[in-house]
């Protein structure tokens, strides 16, 4: 869940950010239908130096029994320990590990590397390369996704969460190269994010492209959206995304031979 303020919001390549409601009510439903993991972004937080989500964690980890990763706008030590004491078990870090590695080093240390999550946001270049971005795909970092993957992994993080800007928000499926490069380049598990619109895609990228897991948005939140009568699909909707429910997409898994936990499948519409 992308979080601008107290809401949860939606943009196309990280841009032209939409409201679309409440994260606790959003959270709720996920977790109710089968989420293994929620992870909330302050997309604006390292634009505005500060992060907002604290209170937002603090009641999730009070109502929802699965893992909690906060992101967005964590600069310090202090700052990550505040995210976990407020109910976070992993934080996911992005501009100031590319800035201050040396801060990502110190956090495994600290808090161990299971809960420390680098973010990359990856951008496909002219000649091929995918470059590394911060600031929710704002600046320019001119660092190769690769060679800071492998570094990110050498100093300690137990997870990378790569984001497709090309594709996000677009429906038009996983960058299925990129993935596949930088899940072949680290032995710690990528989580690959960034245009799915339809459940075949994410069969794809775990198939294909070796990811280990996938971070979904758009195709869940237009669901729930669609379902409570929420912001209407003509508002956010592209029509390359295909609205699916968690126990519907976790039943094409199963059937294309890819292990996930099957809880409360019985509740697929």
């Amino acid at each position: 869940m992308d979080i601008k303020g107290p809401n949860v919001v939606k943009g196309i390549h990280l841009e032209g950010l939409r409201v679309l409601g409440r994260p606790e009510e959003f959270a709720r439903y996920y977790y109710e239908t089968g989420a293994d993991e929620l992870i909330y972004i302050d997309i604006v937080a390292s634009l505005y130096n500060r992060n907002s989500l604290l209170s937002i964690i603090s009641k999730a980890a009070r109502e929802i029994f699965i893992p909690l990763t906060v992101g967005g706008g964590l600069r310090t030590i202090d700052d990550i320990r505040n995210a976990l004491k407020a109910g976070a078990d992993k934080v996911s870090l992005n501009t100031i590990a590319i800035n201050n590695p040396r801060i990502l080093k110190e956090a495994v240390r600290e808090f161990g590397s299971s809960t420390i999550v680098v973010s990359i946001e990856a951008m496909k270049q002219p000649d091929g390369r995918y470059l590394a971005y911060t600031n929710n795909g704002r600046e320019y970092t001119g660092l190769e996704v690769i060679k800071w993957a492998k570094q990110a992994q050498a100093l300690g993080a137990g997870e990378i969460l790569l984001t497709s800007i090309d594709r996000e928000g677009t429906g038009r499926g996983f960058d299925l190269d990129l993935t596949k490069l930088v899940s072949n380049s680290v032995s710690i598990p990528v989580i690959a994010h960034g245009g799915a619109g339809n459940p075949e895609d994410i069969v794809r990228v775990i198939k294909e492209a070796d990811a280990d897991a996938v971070a979904l948005a758009s195709m869940l939140h237009y669901e729930f959206l669609e379902k409570t009568g929420g912001v209407s699909k003509e508002f956010v909707k592209s029509d390359k995304i295909i609205s699916c429910c968690l126990p519907a997409i976790k039943k094409k898994l199963i059937r294309n031979g890819l292990y996930c936990r099957e809880a409360n499948l019985k509740k697929e519409r």
